[in-house]
């Protein structure tokens, strides 16, 4: 097999097969995946979908009398403009869209190799735009920069470059036509190449081969592999977790955070891996991973019989009061009593004519009795 005509180049290296090389065996497994919210956690702006977007709602953001920003579509795109006394004063367009929108979508726009996040984001919950969390309420800001480490979550691989600039600080490029959206098949299956070329020259072979299998993997392993972008927001990168592998150990890519070791004062942004540890359906449970919940290649978000069946698979004795609880929901709604929805105290945002900001809440991974 001449591997050179048959699998593009990858831009991580010769190791990997691209996930388009994963459909011909793989094709249900990679559709429904592609609609998942790793697999559209990020991607390029395409103006149909925005203007999916753009045709239902105001569009318009008031910061004050004065200052404002439209979403507005140009001759050459969708653009986020800034207007000052009726007067405009910045404009960029739409690049790239991050977050699958169950949430929200943030937006990012290219200024040469350079990455920066656009001052409104779309937040499903109310379904308009409003300040992208984190940025100031009173006033339009254009130049908050997005780095390769927002893409070390939000997507599979990016090429950077670092220019010092002094003794103490660095510039950081990124090369547009590197980037690999999303979280792909080799993100959390490793490199693939060997595999395809194998598996391609023996079709009859069942067993998979030169590929990391998860049931194979330990525990520990496992819970490390969805723990590189679940671990928190806080942790010290040791080094890139691009090269992270199926099998690694992530404390040789993270500095570990002991502070919330406990669990109960971690922010729920980010962090379900550590909260899932701390709980007691974990600690009591020599098996129990994120796996045992989730179903990684199927979208089923939102759908809490279907989690509540997975607590009942374990949980099938649990005695609740008649009094407080229907028959129902003791098998319908388990998620919401014993993983609420809180409110993260690292992002929220801030809705147009509103002084005070919105809270931004995320399902909490501690499993308890709240």
């Amino acid at each position: 097999m001449n591997t050179d005509d048959v699998l593009p180049k990858d831009q991580r290296g010769e190791d990997y097969a691209g996930a388009k090389a994963c459909m011909k065996c793989h094709q249900d497994l990679s559709t429904s995946y592609a609609h998942s919210a790793h697999g559209s956690t990020s991607r390029p702006v395409v103006n149909a979908e925005l203007l999916a977007v753009f045709d239902r709602d105001s569009n318009t953001f008031h910061y004050d009398g004065q200052r404002k920003v439209i979403v507005e579509q140009r001759k050459n795109g969708i653009f986020q403009t800034a207007y000052l006394d009726g007067k405009q004063v910045r404009s960029e367009q739409f690049d790239i869209i991050f977050g699958s929108g169950e949430k929200a979508y943030t937006y990012g726009y290219w200024k040469g190799k350079k990455l920066y996040e656009l001052p409104l984001s779309y937040f499903s919950a109310i379904q308009n735009w409003a300040i992208s969390p984190g940025f100031p309420g009173n006033n339009y800001y254009y130049e908050r920069g997005i780095t390769s480490r927002c893409f070390e979550c939000h997507g599979s691989y990016v090429e950077k470059k670092l220019t010092q600039n002094s003794a103490f600080s660095q510039e950081e490029e990124m090369e547009t036509g590197s980037i690999i959206y999303g979280i792909d098949c080799e993100r959390c299956h490793g490199p693939a190449k060997a595999h395809v070329v194998f598996h391609t020259e023996n079709p009859d072979e069942k067993s998979a081969k030169f590929i990391a299998v998860f049931k194979s993997l330990s525990r520990k392993q496992k819970m490390d592999a969805c723990g590189v972008c679940h671990s928190g927001n806080t942790l010290m990168s040791q080094q890139s977790v691009f090269s992270f592998k199926p099998g690694d150990d992530l404390d040789d890519f993270y500095v570990q955070d002991f502070r919330g070791f406990g669990g109960a004062e971690l922010d729920v942004h980010g962090n379900q891996s550590t909260m899932l540890q701390s709980s007691a359906c974990y600690v009591k449970s020599s098996a129990m991973t994120c796996q045992s919940c989730h179903q990684t290649h199927e979208n089923i978000k939102g759908n809490l019989s279907a989690y509540s069946q997975k607590c009942m698979g374990c949980h099938q004795s649990i005695a609740h009061s008649k009094n407080t609880l229907s028959k129902g929901m003791l098998t319908a709604n388990c998620i919401d009593c014993h993983m609420p929805k809180v409110a993260s105290k690292l992002i929220s945002f801030k809705q147009a004519g509103r002084d005070q900001v919105s809270p931004y809440p995320l399902r909490s991974h501690r499993i308890a009795i709240y």
